[in-house]
């Protein structure tokens, strides 16, 4: 064999892709990028989008070819922790509000959200919490610690103020504390301590615009014209859609901009519009099959934090899922929540295809690795 071939097998055979992931992170990308694209009517993000897609796949590629196994190190999950607290506490002080919320580092064209990085942080803190602490579960001091952690996030990013984002760190955490096998008396626990929680934000944490919002909720007719009037226009697009939909480029709603932040908050309302019932099916299908393919990978992995983590990251996509569309169809109050991989936006881009990227490197570097059943911990090499 020539010297020149071995090495050359080794670089490619180095990048060993989970097309079962990648193929269906790629074409949901495609299908938000051909829903925000104006096709020259006017402005578009979607060039912008589709050089972020190029970025975010090629940080998959990076990750999926290296042994990033390191990130079980109780070292680096703590200065992930402590670096994404650094940042959300430095937007308080340094960012310039963007529709009212200091939620982004902006660098001239490039733009950065913290809570991003925060989403990940903390699905690795969990993972390395629970993946030592599996079989104390029962124990509800455990449930206070892991909580308090998230808390410290979810307080944080509630300042900015951003619910939508806050809601996804409660939603994950719960996730999280389910998978692990929590008892129903503490399930019953949690929900009192949410009620009071969800009381003191009504009256002293929720803005004045946030609680309209939750009341146009409540009774949409109240205020069609004001807080009422997203949640209205994107029933009106989905609505519109029918059974085959307008066409692709072809939606009134959203390219006539009667439906705000059609290219993020209302992505999936613009995306119905234009490809109708058949195409929202073929969307959800899409997600069922990214998802159904991380349980497969976390049944198994060869680690309880490589489980945990790869059910972290399928909780965090399903979360963002449930609760747009939930938003888009009017079953849930507007919170600004994007939806993975589809909506509009680089930071969350990036993310989601470097946890894709991660969850296929812990599942390649474990193979053949063992468990410790009665110790619930790795005793691979």
């Amino acid at each position: 064999m020539s010297p020149f071939v071995q090495p050359i097998r080794n670089f490619f055979s180095a990048f060993s892709w989970d097309w079962t992931l990648l193929l269906p992170a790629i074409t949901l990308s495609l299908l938000g990028i051909l829903t925000m694209s104006t096709f020259g009517q006017g402005s578009s993000l979607a060039p912008r989008q589709l050089l972020w897609l190029c970025i975010a796949a090629c940080v998959y590629i990076v990750l999926s070819a290296i042994d990033v196994r390191f990130i079980r190190r109780t070292q680096v999950v703590m200065t992930l922790f402590f670096v994404s607290i650094a940042l959300l506490a430095l937007l308080l002080v340094v960012a310039h509000p963007v529709m009212g919320a200091r939620a982004w580092f902006s660098l001239g064209p490039i733009s950065f959200q913290p809570a991003d990085l925060a989403k990940l942080s903390i699905i690795a803190l969990l993972a390395k919490y629970l993946s030592r602490r599996h079989v104390e579960i029962g124990d509800f001091r455990h449930i206070i610690v892991s909580g308090a952690y998230t808390l410290i996030f979810a307080l944080l990013i509630l300042i900015e103020p951003d619910m939508g984002n806050a809601i996804i760190f409660g939603t994950l955490w719960l996730g999280m504390m389910l998978v692990s096998g929590i008892s129903k008396k503490h399930l019953i626990i949690l929900g009192a301590i949410g009620c009071i929680v969800a009381s003191l934000l009504w009256f002293e944490g929720l803005k004045p615009y946030q609680r309209s919002r939750i009341i146009s909720f409540v009774n949409p007719a109240s205020d069609i014209h004001g807080a009422g009037y997203n949640a209205y226009q994107a029933k009106i697009a989905i609505g519109s859609g029918e059974f085959f939909g307008k066409g692709i480029g072809q939606g009134t709603q959203s390219k006539l901009r009667f439906l705000p932040e059609y290219q993020t908050d209302f992505i999936f309302a613009a995306f119905a519009e234009e490809w109708g019932f058949v195409g929202v099916l073929l969307l959800l299908l899409l997600y069922a099959l990214l998802l159904a393919r991380l349980a497969q990978i976390a049944r198994a992995s060869a680690t309880n934090f490589d489980s945990f983590f790869t059910l972290g990251v399928l909780i965090l996509f399903a979360a963002h899922v449930a609760i747009h569309v939930g938003i888009n169809v009017g079953l849930l109050p507007v919170t600004g929540t994007t939806i993975s991989f589809l909506s509009s936006g680089g930071s969350h881009l990036v993310l989601e295809f470097a946890s894709l990227g991660i969850v296929t490197s812990l599942a390649r570097h474990g193979r053949g690795a063992v468990r410790n059943t009665s110790e619930n911990e790795y005793l691979g090499g």
